[in-house]
């Protein structure tokens, strides 16, 4: 219901305007209520846009949300404005050195089919999920961010032919676990991704008790699961998405012609509607809940 943003916040007008109560630092302060604190690691290209997309799911929680948005050290922003990667900005070191995070997020990335190894940022990527396995009560990733941290447990990624780009059918295959239990039995999400881990790899890791599978769509394939601990949550969707970043994902795979990327399906780009509204309310209340509650025990 609370995200608590740094006064003159570029978005917080547009955040408000979807019923999000924002407040300084200062005045979450004087309620004297311990909020969450949230580590953000964005690497979404054109990041400043993309923020909402993440404040909006958040805010709409009943716990007080600090967002950190954090940077990689080892990256370059080139789609982004560095005034406001220096101001709002931190890296991850000095995230953890100032204070605990209760959670993590970890976005996606534009990064294509590049092997991990080759992704000049993997270094960096592979010692902040390492220490977050530790030290972080819960981690999510989304899409990229998602896959990565599937890679770093030891999954093997392929690809897709062309981009798996649109709105697809999820079914919630766990009722009773703790992110997915009131997600509707039949969902719709966001995908945007060339990478998928391969279902019956997934399915022999749920036979070997490493992982729980908790979504599946017949043509995306199992795409939320988590560790049996529930440490790392991976989202290989992007529930967080607003009908308005498709729009400019698409316009921009237009503009770059490439042959393996195609118009997103189910997705009418005259007539744009959202369909997956309830299950990112839902996943991410569920997901803040469950670092709430990892926090406190």
């Amino acid at each position: 219901m609370t995200v608590i943003l740094p006064q003159g916040y570029h978005n917080q007008h547009v955040l408000e305007a979807h019923r999000i109560f924002c407040m300084t630092r200062d005045d979450a302060f004087k309620q004297d209520i311990r909020p969450l604190r949230i580590g953000i690691l964005n690497i979404m290209p054109n990041l400043e846009n993309y923020e909402f997309n993440l404040l909006y799911a958040l805010g709409r929680t009943i716990l007080q949300i600090d967002p950190i948005w954090i940077k990689l050290e080892s990256h370059s922003y080139g789609s982004s404005n560095p005034n406001h990667l220096d101001l709002h900005y931190t890296t991850f070191k000095e995230a953890i050195n100032e204070k605990h995070l209760d959670g993590l997020i970890v976005t996606g990335a534009p990064v294509g089919k590049i092997p991990f190894e080759e992704v000049h940022y993997w270094d960096e990527i592979e010692s902040i999920f390492s220490y977050a396995q530790e030290y972080v009560p819960n981690t999510l990733g989304i899409c990229w961010g998602g896959v990565a941290i599937s890679h770093y447990l030891g999954l093997k990624r392929t690809f897709y032919e062309t981009k798996h780009f649109g709105v697809y059918p999820g079914k919630n295959l766990n009722r009773k676990h703790p992110i997915t239990g009131d997600c509707d039995d039949l969902f719709f999400c966001p995908q945007s991704r060339f990478s998928k881990i391969d279902d019956r790899e997934l399915e022999q890791w749920e036979k070997d008790g490493k992982i729980q599978l908790l979504a599946y769509g017949q043509e995306s394939g199992y795409f939320i699961y988590a560790t049996p601990n529930d440490r790392f949550i991976m989202h290989l969707g992007h529930p967080e998405y607003n009908s308005g970043r498709i729009l400019d994902e698409a316009d921009r795979d237009k503009r770059l012609q490439l042959d393996y990327v195609k118009a997103p399906v189910n997705f009418d780009l005259e007539n744009p509607i959202n369909t997956w509204r309830s299950h990112r309310n839902e996943f991410f209340t569920a997901w803040v809940k469950h670092v709430y509650l990892k926090t406190q025990y």
